[in-house]
């Protein structure tokens, strides 16, 4: 988890450049733009920052727009919660300005038009980012009712903000049991926001994908193996996850795949 330092009230968002952790950006109170669709398939955005307090490299850059000077380089774009802390980080490349105004935020302030390049903002992503900073992820299923594609944002806020909701908490010694709800398991995403619940509690992430499963399960991630895991509402969920994926061995049901990954990382699994 990085660390851009505390913001004042307001502002979610920090920029620091990547060449140089000592190089900080500024706040920022909105960022428009930046959870929206790609507009082509490389990752470029238009991103309008509301109500900027700019310094270092970026401030140099709104002297220099429509030139190449405009261009204030590559940076992390770092979530604020409520306090000013960072929960999260996406790296971004070439910033650059393309539009400043003075802001109706506050004497000082400024909007900034920007384009950038990032490929991990998910549309979707910016609802679990707000209920993270205001303290209102703090029940499980809340993922129940999003659309598929904003089942994979959801996951993708899990993964960024693990550390910061996590808050440094050891992971579960071994040999305790967890509880895996499968009443809501339609798909891949599914599973992984509820095995994620199921460890770490709400929003909770533990895997997105079958390799990174896999890295979950050795250690590092909320639980230490060997444990077991009773997984309710089976029948169902083992109805709902029988797409079937290749693999060294011919393809496999993705149900029995992941059946057979908690095996071979010491995961007791109760059916139930």
């Amino acid at each position: 988890m990085r660390t851009s330092g505390l913001g004042g009230e307001g502002q979610k968002y920090a920029l620091t450049s990547d060449e140089d952790d000592s190089d900080f950006w500024g706040f920022a109170h909105e960022a428009e733009g930046f959870f929206t669709p790609l507009p082509d398939a490389e990752g470029a955005r238009r991103v309008h920052l509301e109500g900027c307090l700019l310094q270092g490299c970026l401030l140099k850059s709104v002297d220099h727009v429509g030139s190449r000077r405009a261009m204030a380089g590559n940076a992390w774009f770092d979530l604020l919660d409520g306090d000013g802390a960072t929960m999260g980080s996406y790296f971004v490349n070439e910033v650059t300005v393309i539009g400043v105004k003075p802001s109706a935020r506050g004497v000082g302030l400024v909007d900034l038009t920007v384009t950038l390049w990032c490929e991990n903002a998910l549309p979707g992503a910016e609802r679990a980012w707000d209920l993270v900073r205001t303290g209102h992820l703090n029940r499980t299923g809340m993922w129940h009712e999003l659309a598929p594609e904003d089942r994979h944002a959801w996951l993708s806020v899990a993964l960024w903000s693990r550390e910061y909701q996590r808050q440094g908490r050891p992971d579960a010694p071994a040999r305790q049991a967890f509880t895996l709800d499968g009443r809501h398991i339609v798909d891949r995403d599914s599973f992984y926001c509820a095995i994620g619940e199921a460890i770490n509690g709400p929003g909770g992430y533990f895997g997105w994908n079958l390799d990174a499963l896999d890295d979950c399960l050795r250690g590092g991630w909320g639980a230490a193996t060997p444990f077991t895991l009773h997984w309710d509402s089976s029948a169902e969920a083992r109805a709902r996850l029988a797409e079937h994926v290749p693999t060294e061995d011919g393809d496999i049901a993705l149900f029995d795949l992941l059946l057979g990954i908690f095996n071979e990382r010491g995961v007791s699994v109760v059916l139930r």
